[in-house]
């Protein structure tokens, strides 16, 4: 085999060691996790990992970096092809997490979630990427919005607006799998479109307060219909 030949089969291994990691991480932990385990579920020597990884410290933070790119085709793909309305495809984001977490009986949450809780305290690197994350996150989502902008009262701070989606989504996780039921991740949700709901009430209240005030009066005419 030429080394043209063998380098889509390295970059074939490193891209399973990367997904294999990633989907032990979100269902045990990271630090429930063994090297061990990482390597019989990936169906790889312990050579071929550290070819690519120094440790698992090393591997944790590969994992996040995947993540980012992970974001687009897995995520928020989905939902931006489940509805072309902006607004809906926060809630078809959503829903997405809901039926992930109902699939999972309210087990494991949200991967970027659970690392955020576990390592970001003592681990600054991974602290930042797990912040990138979310960022890219919220970042998508205010895109979304900002293609609805004209819905919303002027002056409203979408990026703020994104930020609380974001809000709502991991604390109705935490909350639902604290709870053993989807109901808290539902009752976040009902009063995220509620908001929604009021923010689009408001944005049309005065849309036509400003609608009104275009209208050119017609000047008024004498009685021989000349105006005056």
């Amino acid at each position: 085999m030429t080394a043209q030949e063998a380098e889509p089969a390295i970059l074939e291994t490193r891209e399973r060691l990367l997904k294999t990691a990633f989907q032990l991480f979100h269902e045990q932990g990271y630090h429930a996790t063994g090297v061990a385990t990482i390597l019989r579920e990936a169906g790889v020597n312990a050579g071929s990992m550290y070819h690519f990884f120094s440790s698992k410290d090393d591997l944790l933070l590969k994992v996040l970096e995947f993540a980012l790119d992970y974001l687009e085709p897995m995520v928020m793909g989905p939902a931006e092809a489940a509805t072309v309305d902006p607004i809906e495809r926060v809630f078809a984001l959503l829903q997405q997490y809901r039926e992930q977490l109902h699939a999972n009986q309210c087990r494991m949450g949200c991967p970027i979630g659970n690392l955020a809780l576990e390592v970001s305290d003592g681990n600054a690197k991974a602290r930042e990427l797990i912040h990138r994350n979310f960022q890219n996150w919220a970042d998508r989502v205010e895109r979304w919005l900002q293609s609805a902008a004209y819905e919303f009262p002027p002056g409203t701070d979408l990026k703020r607006l994104a930020r609380f989606v974001l809000t709502v989504m991991e604390g109705g996780l935490m909350q639902a799998r604290a709870a053993g039921h989807v109901g808290p991740f539902d009752d976040s949700v009902a009063v995220l479109r509620e908001h929604f709901a009021a923010l689009r009430a408001q944005g049309a209240a005065k849309a036509g307060v400003r609608a009104t005030k275009k209208i050119v009066r017609q000047p008024k005419k004498n009685q021989r219909g000349r105006s005056r």
